[in-house]
């Protein structure tokens, strides 16, 4: 039997269906290489995920502190941030999760989704859509 578990045969095959207790061939995600040179402290190196990170956690400690519309924006903000960043550079370091059309969805709509959300908070929203009474009105009806 080899290192992974499964029995050596073949030369590159598995003679077991059962997975290998280590992965050994994943690829990084499209674009997940460093975002600075190797030469850099670690922090450098990642300095697209922190930006992300730093303005999501000032806008949660805005949020703490009876700003929820200011820090709300913040954070949506922050996520719209990070996907022109994966849309535009040509490596982001661990901002890249997944493929690049999906990270630059997922964190487009979650940052609109957010600021949407905060500009229409209650009370005095900074937005209103006139329609969207009416479907909720439409929807809640008894």
């Amino acid at each position: 039997m080899s290192a992974d578990g499964g029995h050596e045969r073949g030369a590159g095959r598995r003679a077991t269906r059962r997975f290998p207790l280590f992965t050994r061939d994943t690829a990084r995600p499209e674009g997940g290489g460093r975002a600075a040179s190797g030469d850099l402290p670690a922090p450098a190196r990642q300095w697209p995920m922190l930006v992300v990170l730093a303005a999501v956690g000032v806008g949660l400690l805005l949020t703490s502190l009876d700003q929820f519309r200011i820090g709300a924006l913040l954070i949506g903000a922050a996520l719209l941030a990070g996907a022109v960043m994966r849309w535009i550079l040509p490596s982001v370091g661990m901002l890249a999760v997944r493929s690049r059309f999906t990270d630059i969805a997922t964190y487009g709509v979650l940052g609109l989704a957010i600021v949407l959300l905060a500009l229409m908070a209650q009370p005095k929203p900074w937005l209103v859509i006139p329609y969207l009474k009416d479907t909720l009105h439409f929807t809640m009806k008894s």
